[in-house]
Parts: structure tokens; C-alpha cells; sequence
């Protein structure tokens, strides 16, 4: 995704495309009309990129709390008695292992071990999985699945596109949390939300007497929900999640202030970072792949054999001096020699500067240094070479508070 300067008002690059009317419409449509938003075709969807701004949509995410609709994801019910073993097959993880009420993120590989998709998979039950894909890439994971059902499971898995019938929410912000607990019925409800771990959801929660299921997952940095609720009824959950939290608490946010809040922390993004010619471990992505037991998923003797000689590239991060502004394919180099390309950058709200994800060349540098930053890359922007530091992790963390 392209960048903005302070204070524009412009959609980046890649989220960027003339509104069409032939795009696939969330059920929220309505809502980012009465907002003032600017729509955009993404994946084949209409949405919003901006209502107030980029710049003021990250800034109140970073520090009360944003209202994003992300109801373009597909979601995809895996379920019967053979439901994990299809599952296993496919991704990099275990799902047979993670208890009921427990999501994990994992990824789709081919044979080479290239990323088909990344995606988080909720065990609702012993037998029943909800799949959240890319919407770029939904139909693609739909499909797969459905032929290793039919290939594998012999009838005893059936596959289900909940796409249209489920609205996505994400509630993000340190001000997600009360913000949420304000419409609870009731103070178990508020008490269990409050308590609710990473990566862990309520399949049965009433939001202002609304039926969602409710797991604490993001994509922004920040501590935040996710709300899975039927289609029909996202609107008024929309309207009460914004009109419950009080004026300038929690506010509506576009793809584009999703886009920059992911790439502060440093989450990698489909179509940039991750790619069928990119692996998980290529990413710094190792941790989500499973080599211990489990059936051989596709792509695994690859990643086995990446893990053994190391991986021919990376990702790193980079902090550029002055205002030039980096984009996904510009050529990064390190002491004045060609190493890679940027996938990812922006001028970021929060840091005040330029950054950018790469992938480069893996023994790039020589991996000294003191863990926090180091000097001798640049970024060539418009045909000069724009001076870059090396910084050891992911550009944000957020406060804990």
C-alpha cells in the first residue's frame, strides 16, 4: 500500500480504485454512506478507505478506538468427523490440537511452500471449524478445501461460504474494551469479555441484544475484538458500538488507516509480504509452522528442507531519514549494493517518520551491532538513494496500560 503525507486526504495506492457499482456491497454499506465515506473497490468489494481521514483514523485507533468493517473477509464452516484431518492437510498448523474456543493463525502453502493464503481458523467445536480467508484470495481457499474434502474425507466434512450471510467487525483501540462492555447484558458478559485472551472467543455474546460470537483478534497493533454477527443485524450493531462509546471515543476507520496500523506493527499482508513465491519462514513466520507429528501438510518437506539450509531471504525493518516516501517495489540497498525490494511503506501517524518492510537478500548485513538499529541501507526513491536504518523489530508496540 502506497503512503500519504501528514494530513492528506488521498487513499493509497493499492487500496485504491474507482468506485463500481458491479462491486460486491457489505451488509454496512449504508453505514459508510450516512458517514461520509470514501469508497474504493478492493477485491471485488466496495469499501470504505477513508471518512475523516488516513491520518486521524490511526491516530484514534492508536488512542481511543476505530470501528472497521471487515466484512469483505470470507468465512468458511469446515465441519464433520474428519473435519481436523482436512484441515491438517492444508495448513501449517495442528488444528486437532487447539481446544474448542481457541483461534490460531496459520498458513495455506503449495508444494513448494510458498503462501497460498494466510488466514485464522476458529475451533468452534470438536467437529466444526470457521475458516477467516483473504477476500482476494476466499473463493481460491474455499475451493481447496472443498476438493480435499471430497478427496479425503470420503462425505464426512462438508464445506460452507458463510461469506454473505456474516458480517465482520473489528473494534480496535485501548477504549475497545469498555467500549464493548457497554452494550453487554449483563455483568458476566462484561466480566468475560474483559477476561477474554488473545486469540480466544465467546461463540454466544449479546451485544445490545444482539447474537455475535466475539474473539480478541486484530490487525492493527492494538489491544481490539473482532464481532462476528449475522449480516441482517450488522447495521444496528454498527450504530449502538458507535453511539455507546460517547462522541470522539471510538470512531469509524477505512482500509486505508488499516493498512498503515498494520504495517506499524509490522504484520505482514497478502499480495506484499506474502505471496506463493514468498514461505513462512522467508517472513520470520517460523513459529506458525508445525513441524513436530500432525499429518504432512503440502508444502512441508520444502519448508523441512528451507529450515536446514536457512532461508534465501528475509524480512526486515527499515526507518528512513527525511520525508521521502517508500513504495512496495522500490530497490533497497545495503552499503551501496542492490539486496532486495520494499513489499510494504508508508509515512507513519505514530512514529512521525518514512518506514518500510523488505525483503532482502539473507546475510544482507553482517548482523552486528546492538540489536536496536543499524545504519548502511537506503531506499532509492526517485533514482537517489534515500539513507535507511535497520531496526530490529516491528516499528510499534503497543502501551500497555
Amino acid at each position: 500500500m502506497g503512503a500519504i503525507e501528514p494530513g492528506e486526504r488521498q487513499e493509497n495506492d493499492e487500496v485504491a480504485g474507482s468506485s463500481d457499482h458491479r462491486a460486491r456491497r457489505t451488509a454496512l454499506y449504508p453505514c459508510h454512506l450516512e458517514a461520509g465515506a470514501r469508497l474504493v473497490q478492493f477485491a471485488g468489494w466496495e469499501m470504505p478507505v477513508q471518512y475523516t481521514g488516513i491520518i486521524s483514523e490511526v491516530e484514534a485507533v492508536r488512542e481511543t478506538a476505530g470501528l472497521f468493517d471487515v466484512s469483505h473477509m470470507g468465512e468458511i464452516l469446515v465441519a464433520g468427523e474428519a473435519a481436523a484431518d482436512v484441515l491438517q492437510v492444508l495448513c501449517t498448523a495442528e488444528p486437532g490440537r487447539v481446544p474448542p474456543g481457541k483461534a490460531f493463525y496459520t498458513f495455506l502453502c503449495n508444494e513448494r511452500g510458498g503462501i497460498i493464503d494466510d488466514v485464522i481458523i476458529y475451533r468452534l467445536a470438536p467437529d466444526r471449524f470457521l475458516v477467516v480467508a483473504n477476500a482476494a484470495n476466499a473463493a481460491r481457499v474455499l475451493n481447496r478445501i472443498s476438493e480435499k474434502a471430497r478427496e479425503d474425507a470420503g462425505g464426512r466434512v462438508s464445506v460452507e461460504d458463510r461469506t454473505e450471510d456474516t458480517a465482520l467487525l473489528a473494534l480496535q483501540g485501548p477504549m475497545a474494551n469498555p467500549s464493548l462492555s457497554r452494550l453487554a447484558q449483563g455483568p458476566a458478559q462484561r466480566t468475560a469479555l474483559a477476561e477474554l485472551r488473545p486469540f480466544r472467543f465467546i461463540r454466544e455474546v449479546r451485544l445490545g441484544g444482539t447474537g455475535c460470537m466475539v474473539s480478541r483478534t486484530g490487525y492493527t497493533g492494538e489491544d481490539g475484538f473482532e464481532i462476528f454477527v449475522a449480516s441482517s443485524d450488522a447495521s444496528g450493531l454498527w450504530r449502538q458500538l458507535l453511539a455507546a462509546s460517547g462522541a470522539d471515543i471510538v470512531v469509524p476507520a477505512g482500509l486505508g488507516a488499516r493498512d498503515v496500523l498494520r504495517m506499524e506493527a509490522g504484520y505482514p499482508l497478502y499480495g506484499h509480504e506474502l505471496t506463493e513465491e514468498t514461505t513462512p519462514l522467508e517472513v520470520g513466520m517460523g513459529r506458525f509452522v508445525s513441524f513436530s507429528g500432525g499429518a504432512p501438510f503440502i508444502g512441508r518437506p520444502a519448508l523441512e528442507r528451507q529450515a536446514a539450509e536457512g532461508p534465501p531471504r528475509r524480512l526486515v525493518y527499515l526507518v528512513l531519514q527525511g520525508r521521502a516516501l517508500p513504495r512496495q517495489g522500490y530497490e533497497v540497498l545495503y552499503k551501496e549494493r542492490s539486496v532486495g525490494r520494499v513489499t510494504s511503506g508508508t509515512f507513519s501517524p505514530t512514529l512521525r517518520v518514512p518506514i518500510a518492510m523488505a525483503m532482502v537478500e539473507a546475510g544482507s548485513d553482517s548482523g552486528e551491532g546492538d540489536g536496536k538499529d543499524e545504519a548502511g541501507w537506503a531506499v532509492v526513491i526517485r533514482g537517489e538513494p534515500a539513507a535507511a536504518s535497520r531496526i530490529r523489530e516491528p516499528f510499534y508496540r503497543r502501551r500497555r496500560r
